[in-house]
């Protein structure tokens, strides 16, 4: 146990009795007598602890009436065992390499020199950690969201934004007022779904096809989850849509072992058929990323209805031979 987290708890039960026995104290901390005392001096001298020795009680105790000279009396505001400590290195050295835009690696990096000073050991554990786990963002976008902390600020205090927006299918650029909703992290991009007032309805948007930015001081509708849910969440991947079709999918019996442990869509139903097969049935409003994901599977799949989502999905598969006949 670190010094810090043996402060931590004499804190913790001094905070929490009338008197503390100087030999209880040593036996939940196990350390020798010369090491705790330390202990409380540096809690008097370096933190301001009113802790005194009570002779009739004969035990340690936190003394509320006193008057220390110097600042108030309070622990730092992070205290971590070392085990959550690697644990929130590790999750900081996976964030940088999955926060590909840098939009949370510069407020962590001060988190993340805090808690290498509680640790007490530099940057060896840090270097560990970099060492002994890998991470491989095979096919990530790079992409820089240069309005993501105006998009955020405006959705955490419920205000309306005017937003230059282009949207890459049509090439348009418009000009759009809009009431966020929330914020969605998506195959490696983020996406706003905000109530549209130029189009009067509930849009998503590409944090990073956003090109400028205007915080309005006019409050935010608010629209319910379950509103946007049966909007932009009824089919398949992220594209919008209320008409939901349902395509039922039918994968070979070697990747069925794969594909039946795959979260497709929260609504999604699934068996496996008497010949080892999968059928997978998973609703859709817009077939663009369905067909993109069953095209992934190749000749393991086999799209069974409807039968416009397999025309199209030959019609994709004829232009693809075209284009590398």
């Amino acid at each position: 146990m670190s010094m810090y987290e043996r402060i931590h708890m004499i804190d913790q039960m001094l905070s929490g009795r009338k008197f503390v026995p100087f030999v209880e104290l040593q036996e939940r901390l196990e350390v020798s007598r010369a090491t705790l005392k330390r202990d409380l001096a540096f809690m008097r001298d370096r933190l301001n602890a009113p802790i005194i020795f009570d002779r009739e009680l004969n035990g340690y105790r936190f003394d509320k009436a006193a008057q220390l000279p110097g600042n108030q009396y309070e622990l730092p505001g992070l205290w971590f065992s070392a085990e959550e400590i690697h644990a929130l290195l590790t999750m900081q050295h996976l964030l940088a390499n999955l926060d590909t835009g840098g939009l949370l690696g510069p407020h962590i990096q001060p988190l993340l020199s805090r808690l290498t000073a509680i640790l007490g050991r530099e940057e060896s554990e840090i270097s560990e950690v970099q060492k002994r786990i890998k991470v491989e963002t095979v096919g990530a976008r790079q992409f820089h969201l240069d309005h993501f902390q105006a998009v955020g600020s405006a959705l955490l205090r419920r205000k309306r934004l005017v937003i230059d927006y282009h949207a890459r299918g049509t090439d348009d650029l418009t000009r759009r007022e809009v009431s966020p909703q929330r914020l969605v992290y998506y195959r490696d991009n983020w996406y706003l779904d905000a109530w549209c007032h130029l189009r009067n309805g509930i849009r998503n948007f590409s944090v990073d096809a956003i090109q400028r930015v205007e915080l309005l001081e006019k409050k935010s509708e608010d629209i319910s989850e379950k509103k946007l849910n049966e909007v932009l969440g009824s089919g398949y991947g992220i594209f919008s849509g209320q008409k939901v079709h349902w395509a039922t999918l039918h994968f070979s019996a070697e990747r069925a072992r794969w594909v039946a442990d795959e979260r497709w869509h929260p609504q999604q139903k699934g068996k496996f058929l008497p010949d080892g097969r999968y059928e997978l049935k998973v609703p859709y409003n817009d077939d663009r990323e369905l067909i993109m994901d069953i095209l992934k599977h190749g000749s393991d799949v086999r799209v069974v209805e409807p039968q416009i989502l397999r025309d199209k999905l030959i019609s994709e598969i004829n232009l693809m031979k075209s284009n590398y006949g």
